[in-house]
């Protein structure tokens, strides 16, 4: 029997990997996604020193996007 080597290392550079290009993206694109977080939707309340902002249609897109991006990959490497 061989021994398994730990795979959580190559997870590990793999999410840093991920993390630093989605900030070099979203520094990219700064002020072109200001829809982003504005859509039909999402719950926003401002009131004099109170403001209670939930984006609940923002999340849900944002969740297909990653869903067929994890699909995409696993179908690719699977």
């Amino acid at each position: 029997m061989e021994p398994q080597s730990p795979h959580w290392p190559k997870i590990l550079i793999a999410a840093g990997a991920v993390l630093l290009m989605l900030g070099l993206l979203a520094w990219a694109l700064q002020g072109k996604l200001g829809w982003l977080g504005r859509l039909p939707g999402d719950i926003r309340i401002e009131r004099d020193n109170f403001r209670f902002y939930f984006p609940i249609t923002t999340m849900i897109l944002l969740s297909l996007l990653l869903n067929l991006i994890v699909w995409a990959l696993r179908r690719l490497w699977g």
